[in-house]
């Protein structure tokens, strides 16, 4: 590998985790303090029509257990609801709940909050042009880093 590729890895890893700590520290400072990046992650695949266990465990690359026990815990916590399944009557769907759209409202606000400073070093031009070459690097529907 050129050696000047090598920093390109821990630069991107580096910009990803910023990005996600910054929105956590977001979602926080709005008073949700319960939940952690990893729900958000989550919040992402059940916004719109929700999602089964499965599909959110395929998601997140998780084991459906571990999918099962984030529900259970996210639905302690208010922010997820568990409704039949309107195609299949073994499955059920798991929704946000009022609380989990508002902790999602939340976090965009926090994401636009963060990517503004971004926008505006960067200007127009070269934001566009990022966002065309991550569109073609990356893997739709990889969004959870493995932290």
């Amino acid at each position: 590998m050129p050696s000047d590729l090598l920093d390109l890895p821990v630069l991107l890893l580096s910009a990803a985790r910023t990005l996600v700590d910054r929105i956590d520290a977001g979602v926080r400072a709005r008073g949700f303090t319960d939940v952690r990046p990893a729900h958000g992650f989550a919040f992402a695949r059940l916004a719109g029509t929700g999602a089964t266990v499965v599909q959110l465990a395929e998601h997140l690359d998780i084991t459906k257990q571990a999918a099962s026990q984030m529900v259970d815990e996210l639905a302690k916590k208010g922010y997820v609801e568990r409704r039949p399944h309107p195609a299949d009557a073994r499955a059920r769907l798991i929704v946000l709940s009022d609380r989990g759209w508002a902790c999602t409202r939340a976090a965009d606000e926090a994401a636009d909050e963060v990517l503004r400073p971004w926008a505006t070093a960067l200007g127009p031009e070269r934001l566009a042009a990022l966002r065309q070459d991550l569109s073609r690097l990356s893997t739709p529907g990889r969004v959870r880093p493995i932290w």
